[in-house]
């Protein structure tokens, strides 16, 4: 790992990435070194590939190669005795993972040491091979010279399928495109309190009851269950497949908390005896695995089957958010502290661990957990993963444990990527593109001699809110390519402009590939100049465009028609009329950087408060986007929420005239783990069955017990029975007519105990 790292940086000060970045090749992650030298060679169709004799991993390397350029390219090559693609080793190369690549006008040569540089080497001719639009067409290669090693020994994805099960397919898709991204080291989280999904034969429970969970309801009667497993054979042929390609399968098994799938499957192994159901609820729960001799038997039962299926120097066992409850509640546990000295609950998760990590040591393996398994001290052997920002890491490198970076929020995928209308469900911390290009692995304020024990870093993808593989892919891609490069190439190789641009081409390839990138960093987005109701009343006025990286330029159209790379170029907000309908997109050359969207200035338009137009009340934060049920299937409706108050505000309502209206209400599941935050969640008492949603035009603070709003109430509406309402209805009334913009408050008093509500939209009708 140090002689790479010390390669890598050595490289990178040969050349300076900003001032190459026009002349350079459009490769993501940027290569350490690159000397560009003269000539040109043309790869066309049918180009042949030599190798070694014999040669497995040649043989892979030269196999991916084929089938990534005809996936890319449209070009088909094989491989022969009288090649122009040159596939050796180098027995020279420091570590398995560099290699060197060479164009000149004879031929190209790859060369690596080990199996994993070959495919690298293999995946950078790969993008060489696609630099553009133009499948099918030869390529024309300028001559070059590329040194290549990566600055961190681990560079990971983690995939979350315990809350919602991913099938195979979407896991090889994933391990394809970590193989492009030079990444090396996929974690899968495999089990949580809403699911265990691998098969343990001793144990067959964990899988046919653990596996699948009851939907939650917002009313009515509960869904079909729900869930999945994967077999011991289906994940073996899973690690065959990603080693071919470089990457390491790490399994998690989350311990002692997150365990209420397990104990659901076996009470036994729980604390209290209680048989709960597999969870639907999302954050924290209170089950834990019991500390006694029989399940501890149980969990290391598990692991010697969990380590026949990943032959992984790690395993992960978790650590995180096990509030300890149930250890206080127990007489049997707390008899054991006291057997064995010890004083406090966390300090009992410490005794666990090392006796879980001293097990793995004696096969061969090694313990990695979240940082939380710090707390009480950790076995010398043990891997820390600091999710809770960078102090874990810190923490744990000055007490000489490696670590690996995966602070929330930058690094957590499940953040959504920009406020714009049209973003996916997620957590409402906005993590741009720009955020993870900009990380460094390197805490601040680790001391020069234990930066040695930084492994890398990895982007996570917990899967609550990510109901579908293509909702996966959304919130990865393209922040994994910023990653890619993050934890491949030197700090002095980043060049976040000319990253850009060499994002260009891959998003083609993740067309081509028929993967889900989100355009959310190149989308253009309008913002109306003054209030809505200034363009209502003076039928003029104006809007600016922009998108959250500035590439490109924007082109607009004012009639509705599609804007193309002559449309009128933007260059100060657009002077517009009422009922016009604006649409713009940027351009990079001829192509599009996203897709374009539209701002329909109609009255209709501008009298309607769309659910991400909406806004906290007072005291409050939306929090949350979460979609109308459980397992919404793409392309379904998602609300901005504020999880601990069903209060939510349409800002700046025109209110010049009277105006009916009509509220479409969302009724949600309550799904939600909340442990100790749950007494922050705000009570509205409610003076009919069900609760009432109550409109106010003019605050939302006072008096109401519990907080609800003051000002002129314009309506209240008894909510109807969950048990035999849709989820979705819709209320009309009228906004009586008042001075000026006005806010309009909408609060929901339902029990606290049941659904949540939110609304889709508030839509006001024209005054006659």
């Amino acid at each position: 790992m140090k002689a790479l790292h010390v390669l890598s940086l050595a490289l990178a000060a040969t050349i300076s990435a900003p001032a190459m970045a026009s002349s350079l090749p459009p490769l993501i992650p940027m290569p350490a070194k690159i000397t560009p030298q003269p000539g040109t060679l043309t790869i066309a169709n049918n180009a042949a590939i030599t190798l070694p004799e014999g040669d497995k991993g040649a043989r892979i390397a030269a196999s991916l190669l084929i089938e990534k350029v005809a996936k890319d390219r449209g070009l088909t090559l094989s491989t022969g005795t009288k090649g122009v693609i040159h596939i050796t080793r180098d027995a020279s190369l420091p570590g398995d993972e560099a290699y060197r690549l060479e164009v000149s006008a004879k031929g190209v040569t790859l060369a690596a040491k080990g199996d994993a540089g070959l495919v690298y080497a293999a995946m950078t001719l790969a993008q060489l091979l696609s630099p553009d639009a133009h499948v099918g067409a030869p390529v024309r290669l300028s001559a070059m010279q590329i040194a290549d090693a990566p600055r961190f020994k681990w560079r990971g994805v983690m995939l979350d399928t315990a809350r919602h099960f991913l099938p195979t397919s979407a896991i090889y898709a994933t391990i394809d495109q970590m193989a492009a991204h030079k990444l090396n080291t996929l974690h899968l989280h495999l089990t949580d309190d809403q699911g265990w999904r691998i098969e343990i034969k001793r144990y067959p429970d964990l899988t046919r009851i653990g596996a699948w969970r009851t939907p939650p309801s917002a009313g009515g009667a509960p869904g079909e269950k729900v869930g999945g497993f994967y077999t011991q054979d289906e994940l073996k042929a899973l690690v065959a497949y990603a080693a071919q390609r470089g990457i390491t399968i790490v399994p998690e098994i989350d311990l002692p908390g997150h365990a209420q799938a397990a104990v659901a499957a076996y009470p036994e192994i729980g604390v209290l005896g209680a048989r709960p159901d597999v969870s639907h609820d999302w954050g924290i729960n209170p089950y834990l695995f019991n500390v006694n001799d029989h399940s501890v038997g149980f969990i290391k039962n598990v692991l010697d089957e969990l380590m026949a299926i990943f032959p992984s120097q790690y395993i992960h066992l978790g650590g995180d958010e096990a509030i300890k409850d149930q250890w206080q509640r127990s007489p049997e546990v707390q008899a054991k502290m006291k057997a064995l000295g010890i004083t406090s609950e966390n300090a009992m998760q410490s005794w666990l661990i090392d006796q879980l990590g001293t097990y793995l040591a004696q096969h061969g393996r090694r313990l990695i957990g979240w940082d939380e398994i710090l707390e009480g001290g950790l076995p010398p052997s043990a891997s820390v993963m600091s999710w809770r920002g960078d102090k874990g890491a810190v923490d744990a490198a000055n007490q000489n444990h490696d670590v690996v970076l995966a602070p929330a929020p930058t690094l957590y995928m499940d953040s959504v990527q920009s406020r714009r209308a049209d973003e996916s469900a997620g957590r409402l911390f906005t993590v741009t593109l720009a955020d993870l290009y900009n990380y460094d692995p390197f805490p601040k304020g680790l001391p020069a001699d234990k930066a040695g024990h930084i492994l890398g870093a990895e982007i996570t993808a917990f899967s609550e809110y990510l109901t579908t593989p293509r909702a996966v892919q959304h919130v990865l891609f393209p922040r994994l390519d910023a990653l890619s490069e993050v934890v491949w190439s030197a700090p002095a190789q980043h060049d976040w402009q000319g990253f850009l641009t060499r994002l260009q081409p891959q998003r083609l390839r993740y067309t081509r590939e028929g993967i889900n990138d989100a355009d959310s960093a190149f989308a253009v987005d309008f913002a109306l100049q003054g209030p809505r109701s200034q363009l209502l009343t003076r039928k003029e006025g104006t809007v600016a465009i922009a998108t959250q990286t500035g590439f490109g330029q924007i082109r607009y159209t004012t009639d509705g028609r599609e804007p193309t790379a002559r449309s009128p170029l933007y260059k100060q907000p657009v002077a517009v009329k009422l009922g016009q309908v604006l649409k713009a997109a940027a351009f990079d050359g001829t192509l599009p950087t996203a897709q374009s969207r539209s701002f329909d200035l109609s009255t209709t338009s501008l009298l309607r408060w769309n659910n991400p137009d909406l806004v906290a009340c007072p005291k409050g934060a939306l929090g949350h986007r979460v979609p109308l049920t459980s397992e919404a299937p793409d392309g379904s409706p998602v609300f901005n929420v504020n999880l601990f108050d069903d209060c939510i505000m349409a800002p700046a309502v025109p209110t010049d005239a009277p105006r009916k209206f009509t509220v479409d209400v969302a009724r949600l599941a309550r799904h939600y783990g909340l442990a100790y935050e749950a007494t922050k969640q705000i009570w509205h008492y409610s003076t009919s069955p069900h609760g009432e949603l109550v409109m106010r035009v003019g605050g939302c603070e006072g008096d109401i017990p519990g907080g609800g709003p003051k000002g002129q109430v314009i309506a209240t509406f008894p909510l109807p029975d969950p048990a035999t309402a849709p989820n979705r209805f819709q209320l009309t009334g009228t906004v009586p007519a008042g001075t000026g913009d006005q806010n309009v408050c909408m609060l929901f008093t339902a029990p606290i105990s049941g659904a949540f509500y939110t609304v889709a939209s508030l839509q006001l009708e024209p005054a006659s």
